[in-house]
Formats: structure tokens, C-alpha cells, sequence
């Protein structure tokens, strides 16, 4: 008998991992949901060496699907099947109308698991790398209450949503990048290729140089010297912090440092609750428990610090306690997500009053990242000019000095 692998979200909320004989990943399903756990995942175990493991699991997969991709696919699903297709044409007006062949052999491979008789939920399962386990886990949901064409349309509106927010903060930050790229390039041509033109007619004339100049000429024949050693040093100190970043305990000092930072901290906890209560709404409005759903929303969060938050949570929830308190404890969620939720509590509304906290927050962060850019836009353009300006201004001196002694 086979050996399967499951993900599994048990009835106190927590994520459980093990393995499984059984007939088949349906099989194994049945007996999580019989144990009172919510099934996430269930796929064969594969059996060799790591070089053989690698080989069945990532080549010929490809990259993973953008969500702006995931999106399209779920409300292409859900007019199908709200126009009373049944799952197999639709999934095949996907493959046939694929725009690439990366969607096309994702869908057609779920397609195939479906025919063969398995579930929407587990054909998605087993593509961990395109399908997050908040997809999966909504899927099985709607499934079980058969509302699959609503829930699709949701998680479509959600991964809108999500692309939508993230893609407001990068074009946003397009511009100050570029001026900042172009601040650095000017700078370093007028100190390592303008300044030294001028050098062997100041020391020919025994010209007492400013101070001033004689800083950005020793400024500049260092960055000549040793620039690329320092950008070297750069990229590795880079490196090393990316690489530093990835344990628990940096990585959790850093996200809650970022949190309190004055301007950066308010904008990341809005995007952070705007994140949050998004998902959180959408799980519950779609039959997701709460322990469940909050399971699956602390690996949507992004924030090692909003993580322990909501795993407070989980615990206050599960000891028969609200949510909001403990979020509100934890202090890193703005006042008015608690406020929200607290409402959302006591009126037992929480999904919807969650997803409407979820619109003030992405409104918010819109909002927030275009002051930011207001302001950050002129400083660099300012500081940029003071520095240009500056470099010109004892360049001009020391030609003044040549010019008078020449008189």
C-alpha cells in the first residue's frame, strides 16, 4: 500500500504534518476529515535519493503561477461554472485558452487528477508551488458546502486585491529608485572623472587648495582606488544579512524593529492588517472555522511579528477567548483593525466587518505610500542638488585661487 504525506490543520487550529498508508490521496483525506481535521494537502511520498526526490518534484514544473495569473484562472472557473458548465469543461476552456503554456500544463495536469476522479481541492494539493494553501483549503471548503463558483469568484477578488496592493508600493517606489541610481551616478563621474582633470593644473601651479576641494579630490581618488572593492564588500554584507534574515530569531528582531520605525512602521502595519483582515474575511465568509482560518492567515501575514500575534490569537480562540483582545495586547495591528474586529465579534459578523476593515486598510496604504512619495521625491531631488552643488562650489574656488595668483 502506498505511503502518502499530508498537510492537515487540526481541531485545535494547529498545522500537522505526517504520513500515511493508504489507498489513495482521497483516501487519506476522508480519514483526516473522520479524525476532525481539515485536510490542506495529501500527496504520494516519494521514495530514493534526494537527487531522485528533486528530479520528480521540480524539473519540468516550471515556475510557480503570479497571482495576477492565479487570479484570471479563478474568475475564468467561476463564470463557467456560474454559467452551469460542469468542472471538467470548464477546467478545459482553461487549458484550451491558456495565454502561456506554463498555465497550460498547470491546469492540464489538474484537469487530469480530476478526471481520474479525485476532488478540485486535491488536484490543486498537488501543485504546492502554483496553489497556496489558502486556495486549497477554500476550495475544500466550498466543495464540502458547494459553493465552488462563489468561492472561486472570492479568492479571484482576493489575489486582485493582493497584486493590486503590492504592485502600489513597487511602481510607486520606481521613481525615488531611479533618481537615487542617477543621484549616485553623477556624483561618482564628477569625483572620478571631473575633479581629476583638474588636479595636474592646481599642483603645475602650486595652487594652496580649500579644504573642501582637497577632501572630494581625496574622496575621489579613494572611490577610483577602491570602489569596486567596496561594492564587493557591499554585495556581501548584502548577502550575508539576506542570508541572516532567514532564521527565526533575526528575522523576527527585524520585522518587529520594522513595525516601529516612524514612517515605514505606520505604512507596513497597515499593509500588514490590509493583508490580514483581506484574507481572514475571505476564509470566513467562505465556511472556514475561525481556528482554522487563522491557521491559514499566519502564513499569508509576511510579518514574523504579526505571526506571533495571531498565534496568541489562536490560543485565546481555542481557550474559548475572543480575538481581539490579543491582538490588540500584542500591539503590532492598528487600533482601528481591533476596533473592527471587536465589532465584527459582537455582532457575529466577523467575516464581512473583516473584509470592510480590509478595504480602509488598502485605501490607507494607497494614500500612505503616495505622501511618502511626495516627500521623498523632492528630499532626494534637494540633496541631490546640495551635493552636486557643492562639488561645483570648491571646484570654483580652487579656480579662483589659480586666478588670482595668476594676477
Amino acid at each position: 500500500m502506498p505511503e502518502f504525506r499530508y498537510v492537515a490543520i487540526d481541531p485545535a487550529g494547529a498545522l500537522a504534518r505526517g504520513t500515511m498508508d493508504a489507498p489513495d490521496a482521497d483516501s487519506v483525506i476522508e480519514r483526516l476529515r473522520r479524525a476532525g481535521n481539515m485536510p490542506v494537502s495529501a500527496s504520494e511520498a516519494t521514495r530514493g535519493s534526494a537527487l531522485a526526490q528533486l528530479l520528480q518534484t521540480d524539473l519540468g514544473r516550471g515556475r510557480a503561477l503570479s497571482r495576477q495569473e492565479l487570479a484570471d484562472a479563478m474568475r475564468e472557473l467561476a463564470t463557467m461554472l456560474g454559467a452551469g458548465q460542469d468542472l471538467d469543461r470548464a477546467l478545459r476552456f482553461l487549458v484550451e485558452t491558456a495565454a502561456t503554456a506554463r498555465i497550460r500544463a498547470v491546469f492540464g495536469r489538474v484537469r487530469e487528477a480530476v478526471r481520474d476522479g479525485g476532488t478540485l481541492a486535491a488536484a490543486v494539493a498537488a501543485e504546492p508551488r502554483s496553489f497556496p494553501k489558502l486556495l486549497i483549503g477554500m476550495v475544500r471548503a466550498a466543495e464540502a458546502g458547494g459553493a465552488l463558483a462563489a468561492t472561486l469568484e472570492r479568492l479571484a477578488i482576493l489575489f486582485e486585491r493582493e497584486r493590486s496592493l503590492v504592485a502600489t508600493v513597487r511602481t510607486a517606489m520606481v521613481y525615488p529608485v531611479l533618481l537615487l541610481i542617477t543621484a549616485a551616478g553623477s556624483v561618482t563621474l564628477l569625483l572620478t572623472r571631473v575633479l581629476p582633470q583638474f588636479v595636474p593644473l592646481f599642483q603645475q601651479n602650486g595652487v594652496p587648495l580649500p579644504d573642501s576641494t582637497r577632501l572630494l579630490i581625496g574622496a575621489g581618488a579613494a572611490l577610483s582606488s577602491y570602489g569596486l572593492y567596496a561594492a564587493a564588500l557591499l554585495l556581501i554584507l548584502g548577502l550575508a544579512a539576506r542570508a541572516a534574515l532567514r532564521r527565526p530569531g533575526p528575522r523576527g528582531h527585524a520585522d518587529a524593529l520594522l513595525l516601529r520605525l516612524p514612517v515605514i512602521g505606520a505604512l507596513a502595519r497597515e499593509t500588514m492588517a490590509a493583508r490580514f483582515a483581506r484574507t481572514l474575511g475571505t476564509l470566513l465568509v467562505n465556511g472556514v472555522p475561525l481556528l482554522a482560518a487563522l491557521g491559514i492567515v499566519r502564513d499569508t501575514i509576511g510579518n514574523l511579528a504579526g505571526v506571533a500575534a495571531v498565534d496568541r490569537a489562536s490560543a485565546s480562540v481555542r481557550d474559548g477567548g475572543g480575538l481581539a483582545r490579543p491582538l490588540e495586547a500584542a500591539g503590532v495591528f492598528p487600533a482601528r483593525t481591533v476596533s473592527l474586529l471587536r465589532l465584527g465579534e459582537e455582532t457575529a459578523r466577523l467575516g464581512p466587518i473583516a473584509l470592510s476593515a480590509a478595504e480602509i486598510h488598502e485605501e490607507h496604504v494607497r494614500l500612505g505610500v503616495q505622501r511618502l512619495m511626495a516627500l521623498l521625491v523632492p528630499v532626494i531631488t534637494i540633496v541631490m542638488g546640495a551635493v552636486v552643488a557643492g562639488i561645483v562650489s570648491s571646484l570654483l574656488q580652487a579656480m579662483l585661487s589659480l586666478n588670482n595668483l595668476a594676477q
